[in-house]
Parts: structure tokens; C-alpha cells; sequence
């Protein structure tokens, strides 16, 4: 029995109806981030001011008279907690586009310009990792769509792995397109 090596079954992306296409069911912490637009960052920005000038509005129009030894901490706080609201909002609107949820075409561009680069320099698609196969499994059945849950707990993919739900045929198929193109003019 010892000899014998037990084979774990590949548990596949569910795939979403989703108005638009899916581009990573688990991408990449920095890849979220990367692939974020000017709007992710002014409406993430908003949602981090949002709560400290609140708070200093109602110091205005309610004053507490807590004095600075009072009102400090709790500014502090607010500022700690929007910032944190307008980082989760700024990755979760990046997020929804990797999964389809909202208009995408800008990330569909940027990803299969990345992915046919990274075929034509024959480097792995979604990086190397150290961890083995099971556990890259384990990490990305963990962390799949987790972006629908980020406002319930906030969870990351921060492993390089196989596993995103996605055909990576269309990369090799794009990148011998161009490769055949390239030859073509050439020649």
C-alpha cells in the first residue's frame, strides 16, 4: 500500500454566467493591482476620506468638547478605518473585472497582451511557486472568487498557481498568430 501513490482530484473553477467574460476566477493579489483603473483609486480614495471628514463635519456642527486629548484617538481610528474601506473598495472594483461581474475590456486586453508576452518569452503564465501542487490547489480552492466575500473577510490570493478557470489555450493560439505575423513581414 505504501508503494501505491494516491492520485487527489483536480477540483476545476466553477464557471459564473456573468454578462461579461471571465478573466481570472483567482487572480493574483498584485495582478488586482496592477490591473486597477484611475476610477478604482479616486472612488477608493473617496471611500477613505469619507469617514474622517464625517467625523471632523460633526466635530463642526456638534462639537464634543472632548478637547485634543479626546478627539485625537477617535480621529486616528476613523482614518485607520477609512483607509482600510477605501483599500477594500479600490480591490474589490478591480476584482469584480477579473470575474466578470462589471465591463471589462480594458483588463481582457492587458491580460492577453501580458500572457501572449510571457508565452513568446516561454516563462510560466501565472509564475512559479515553491509550494507543491496540492497545496497550490489548496491555496487557489481557498481564495477562488474570494472578491465576491471582501467585505465579509477580507482574503487574497497571494500564491502562484495553475488554477484560475480560465482556457490558456487562447494565449498560445494569440502567441503563434503574432509569432507567424512577425516571420511573415520579415520575410
Amino acid at each position: 500500500m505504501g508503494d501505491v501513490q494516491q492520485q487527489r482530484p483536480h477540483v476545476p473553477a466553477r464557471a459564473l454566467d456573468t454578462e461579461f467574460p471571465l478573466i481570472d476566477s483567482d487572480p493574483h493579489f498584485r495582478r488586482v493591482c496592477r490591473y486597477a483603473r484611475r476610477s478604482d483609486y479616486a472612488v477608493g480614495a473617496v471611500t477613505a476620506a469619507a469617514g474622517p471628514a464625517a467625523m471632523l463635519l460633526w466635530e463642526r456642527v456638534s462639537p464634543s468638547y472632548v478637547g485634543k486629548g479626546g478627539f485625537a484617538p477617535i480621529m486616528r481610528l476613523t482614518v485607520a478605518v477609512g483607509l482600510t474601506g477605501g483599500f477594500l473598495q479600490y480591490y474589490s472594483r478591480s476584482i469584480f473585472r477579473f470575474y466578470g461581474f462589471t465591463e471589462n475590456q480594458r483588463e481582457i486586453d492587458m491580460d492577453m497582451r501580458e500572457m501572449v508576452d510571457k508565452v513568446k518569452k516561454n516563462e510560466p503564465l501565472y509564475g512559479t511557486s515553491r509550494l507543491t501542487p496540492y497545496m497550490q490547489g489548496v491555496a487557489s480552492r481557498n481564495s477562488r472568487y474570494a472578491g465576491v466575500w471582501l467585505h465579509i473577510i477580507p482574503w487574497f490570493n497571494f500564491v502562484n498557481h495553475e488554477q484560475h478557470g480560465v482556457d490558456t489555450a487562447k494565449y498560445y493560439q494569440q502567441a503563434e498568430r503574432e509569432l507567424e505575423a512577425e516571420r511573415t513581414k520579415a520575410l
